[in-house]
């Protein structure tokens, strides 16, 4: 099998280890998902100052499309002031379009990727948006949009430093997987809940971004819940975003006012399961640092 190792060589998928921190230093930072409006933010930050805990980013999954411009302008400027990444997710998506390939049950993978060039020109207006109300983290889930954004971003077209968030729902399994993700200019990429301790690292060893892991996945996403492994997760894949999705929760996507509180009602348990990890973790692996707010490579949205 040595011939294997050479391919995964030539591939940098064997890599000799990366950056274990943050440029900061830390080696974690705290995540909490679906965070789907001004509102829901909120109820994240109030949670957060009760629990006594640090969020570092919030993402949404229903669209920066489906915000009004003055709710995007709400959610960078609760961003910028308290030093969070708002990281919004990129539409259309096909899940929400007229075709039903991505409705099947064989088609369902498919339901977060970009359908034809006119679907893929609205999503690159939905950053230019989201941007021009001071944005700058963003959730992709198609291969051609990440092409496309990081294109548009070289040649001037969207502002420098944004952050390129590699959906779950494109994760990859594998390190020559991720490597790809990388060379295309993914900032930081999520890997699947389930991966063992050993597979973590070695999609570590094969990238120097961040990944962005769920220690607690919702059900679609395989319902794991593994809060009191945080201090060895974080040790094998750091610098590691540690996401905190919510088990046996209703589904909000796509969100709107009709499901503001349970939107909101989830987000604060998630900020409540990461308070217990973070217990966990001082009890069983005291060291580790997370990052503060505002902490640098952090895509704080400015005002």
């Amino acid at each position: 099998m040595s011939w294997v190792a050479d391919v995964f060589g030539g591939l940098g998928g064997g890599g000799e280890g990366r950056a274990a921190a943050f440029p900061d230093g830390a080696a974690f930072r705290i995540e909490i998902p679906s965070v789907e409006g001004p509102r829901v933010f909120e109820a994240v930050l109030r949670a957060a100052e009760a629990e006594g805990i640090t969020v570092n980013r919030v993402s949404q999954g229903s669209g920066a499309m489906m915000l009004r411009a003055a709710e995007l302008r709400d959610m960078a400027q609760a961003g910028h002031e308290t030093g969070v990444e708002v990281c919004l997710f990129v539409g259309p998506r096909e899940r929400y379009g007229t075709g039903a390939h991505a409705r099947s049950a064989d088609g369902r993978a498919h339901g977060d990727q970009v359908r034809g060039l006119r679907q893929l020109g609205y999503a690159l207006e939905d950053v230019l948006r989201a941007t021009e109300a001071g944005i700058r983290s963003f959730l992709v889930a198609d291969l051609g949009l990440l092409r496309a954004v990081t294109y548009a971003q070289a040649r001037g077209a969207l502002p420098a430093g944004l952050v390129w968030k590699v959906s779950a729902s494109m994760s990859p399994s594998n390190p020559v997987t991720i490597k790809v993700f990388e060379e295309l200019g993914a900032s930081t990429v999520n890997i699947p809940a389930d991966m063992t301790l050993e597979e973590i690292a070695e999609m570590r060893a094969a990238v120097s971004i961040p990944l962005d892991l769920y220690v607690e996945s919702p059900d679609p996403l395989g319902g794991v819940v593994r809060g009191q492994e945080l201090g060895d997760l974080i040790r094998a894949g750091a610098p590691l975003y540690a996401k905190f999705g919510l088990r046996n929760a209703a589904g909000v996507y796509p969100s709107g006012h009709h499901l503001e509180a349970v939107a909101s009602a989830n987000a604060v348990e998630k900020v409540h399961r990461a308070a217990v990890a973070l217990e966990w973790l001082e009890r069983l692996s005291p060291g580790l640092s997370q990052s503060a707010p505002g902490a640098a490579g952090l895509g704080v949205p400015v005002p």
